[in-house]
Formats: structure tokens, C-alpha cells, sequence
């Protein structure tokens, strides 16, 4: 099981977890929203959690992008995009791309109803 933290808080983020909610038709994943406190087994704490994307793959913490390639993969339909980015190259060029993201999201939040 992935177990994926989220900022429950985020207008973005919500709308995109409802979309991976209904992707995920298996309930391969659990999805935790750290907008009101991070649960007592949270391995980092709430403002990372906050600040960036993190899952838990097994024993292995992810952040980034590479948390985003551990969701893609837990669901069949995205399977393939999270299996390419296993490719080195792929997955430095998505986190680039997130951390792009990241700049901009506070001005997206704002214009997010």
C-alpha cells in the first residue's frame, strides 16, 4: 500500500486528490490530508509535508516528483508514466518541472474558488 500525505487546505490539491481517488479503483492508496495536524505516524513534519508532495512506497520516503511517479504507478491507468519515470533523466526533468510548479502554486491557490 502508498500511503500519500496531501494539504487537504490547498483548493489545488483537493480537486487533484479527488481525481486520484476516483483513478484509484483498487484503494491502493492511503490518502492522509495534513491541513488540520499530521497524524501521530507522519515520518516528517506537517510544514514539509505541507510545502511539498510526499509518499510512502513501502519503507521508502518519497518527495517530489518521485512521489507523484509512486502514485502514477499505483494506478493502473497511469501506470505507464509512473513506470517511465523511473528513468533517471525523466524523473530529474519532473522534479525540475515541480519545482517550477511550486513557485507558482501560491498565485494558482489564490485564483483556485
Amino acid at each position: 500500500m502508498l500511503t500519500v500525505w496531501f494539504d487537504g487546505g490547498c483548493p489545488l490539491c483537493r480537486r487533484e486528490i479527488a481525481l486520484m481517488r476516483r483513478l484509484d479503483c483498487a484503494k491502493r492508496i492511503a490518502f492522509v490530508d495534513v491541513s488540520a495536524g499530521a497524524p501521530s505516524d507522519c515520518p516528517a513534519s506537517r510544514d514539509a509535508l505541507l510545502a511539498r508532495f510526499h509518499a510512502r512506497e513501502g519503507d521508502r520516503m518519497l518527495s517530489g516528483a518521485a512521489a507523484f511517479a509512486a502514485m502514477w504507478r499505483a494506478i493502473p491507468s497511469l501506470r505507464p508514466l509512473g513506470e517511465a519515470a523511473r528513468f533517471p533523466p525523466l524523473l530529474a526533468l519532473l522534479e525540475l518541472l515541480y519545482r517550477a510548479f511550486l513557485r507558482v502554486r501560491p498565485a494558482l491557490q489564490r485564483l483556485a474558488p
